[in-house]
């Protein structure tokens, strides 16, 4: 039964889009040593987070900010002597976990920015008039008709409004 929930969990993380060399994995440590945010705090070691998947924790991993953490930069794939594409990885998780509603607020937060706004973080008229004032040009528009056009085809929109109704 154990085994059985270890292949389940693996198999759903490697048919989403970017989990699937979670397998690869042979838990070198390589990408621990080689990502920032494990130098700063012990909640995140990429080693360990895959570890779990490997072991069928998966309402450990959808649950927990673990996931959240990981800066995306890349240090971890570029080095993995497996090529596990640790941090797409990631983001095969956190699809997961968005889809069973858990999603850290400050996601929630700047993706109903940018469905409503065109920027993850709105801009303040303070923002238009320092940017003047020091010789900067204007921001550029969005293009928020396009941006709306995508993220209704991609039913984006209705996942931010889950994932809001969520926090509530």
């Amino acid at each position: 039964m154990m085994e059985e929930q270890h292949q389940e969990f693996s198999e759903e993380v490697k048919a989403k889009l970017g989990g699937e060399t979670l397998r690869k994995c042979y838990q070198c440590g390589t990408c621990a040593s080689s990502c920032p945010v494990a130098r700063i705090t012990k909640r995140f070691n990429p080693r360990v987070v895959i570890k779990k998947a490997l072991a069928g924790e998966r309402e450990h991993i959808v649950s927990d900010d673990p996931i959240w953490l990981c800066c995306s930069c890349y240090n971890c794939q570029e080095r993995c002597p497996q090529a596990v594409a640790i941090a797409e990885v990631m983001f095969a998780f956190r699809n997961i976990a968005v889809l069973e509603g858990h999603t850290p607020g400050a996601f929630v937060e700047m993706a109903a920015n940018l469905v409503s706004e065109g920027r993850v973080v709105p801009t303040a008229g303070f923002v238009a008039k320092r940017r003047e004032s020091v010789g900067l040009p204007p921001l550029k528009d969005t293009g928020l008709e396009s941006l709306k056009k995508i993220v209704s085809a991609t039913s984006f929109d209705k996942t931010v409004e889950k994932a809001k109704e969520a926090l509530k």
